[in-house]
């Protein structure tokens, strides 16, 4: 045998580390800036995400209007999850974004959630009948879903009445803080924040009709044109990702 010759698991070796090396160098961090009421299902989706590539996806999240003015002020996100169009849209005008990577990933739903079993009825009368002590909503200034309230509850009458018995969160992740906390008997909040796939869901709800409330629609930009980012993008508008995120509760446009 030539004293050159490399047997087989000697070369399995150097073949296993070659891949290895090769999957460590070309693994990259990916900083995604995500609307609060998405935080959990992308967590989700870039779990098979990091699984097919090796890239770390890491979720910065918060309010839609807190992450523009970051990315405005040159925070270093590579993609944004915004709660709505015109954050998404504003930073395309202004230049922020790689020109049309914009799209729509996910319809979002407005809830009245209660962790009490039977407290909120199927029309959501309760807002009306006022039994309770504390309603949470998020700042309609920085929260698509606290501007979707408000547009409810202007529209059952009761905007002004309520503003004294009304807990503010910053974003919809602390609105839903407020209530499952008990600081507020119920609060407007995220279908996907208490939808799972496949689990029940706790406490009593109300679905708000579409028609009570303007569309929430949201968008993803890409901020920083690079590979790995770029093709988490692709992977988001996969079948795959899209069962996840229709198991949380979203529409898909």
């Amino acid at each position: 045998m030539n004293k050159f010759t490399i047997k087989a698991p000697v070369l399995a070796v150097i073949t296993l580390w070659l891949l290895l090396s090769s999957r460590l160098v070309l693994a990259d961090e990916i900083r995604v800036a995500v609307a609060s009421n998405f935080a959990d299902t992308i967590r989700e989706v870039a779990k098979g995400f990091e699984n097919n590539t090796g890239h770390k996806v890491s979720v910065i999240s918060g309010s839609t209007g807190k992450h523009y003015a970051q990315i405005i002020n040159g925070a270093p996100f590579n993609l944004f999850f915004a709660a709505d169009v015109r954050r998404a849209r504003l930073l395309e005008e202004e230049g922020f974004i790689d020109a049309g990577s914009r799209f729509t990933y996910a319809l979002g739903k407005l809830v009245l959630w209660s962790p009490a079993a039977d407290y909120i009825d199927p029309h959501g009368r309760v807002i009306t009948d006022g039994g309770f002590r504390y309603l949470a909503v998020a700042n309609p200034r920085l929260a698509p879903y606290g501007r979707a309230a408000r547009e409810v509850l202007q529209g059952r009458g009761v905007w002004s009445s309520l503003r004294g018995r009304m807990v503010r969160g910053e974003n919809i992740g602390q609105t839903f803080q407020f209530v499952s906390s008990g600081n507020a008997e119920l609060g407007f909040v995220s279908y996907s924040q208490i939808k799972r796939p496949g689990q029940p869901i706790k406490g009593s709800f109300w679905e708000v009709p579409q028609p009570l409330y303007s569309s929430i629609e949201q968008q993803a930009v890409l901020l920083d044109d690079n590979d790995p980012a770029r093709s988490f993008l692709d992977y988001v508008k996969s079948d795959e990702a899209l069962e996840i995120i229709r198991g949380f509760g979203y529409g898909i446009p």
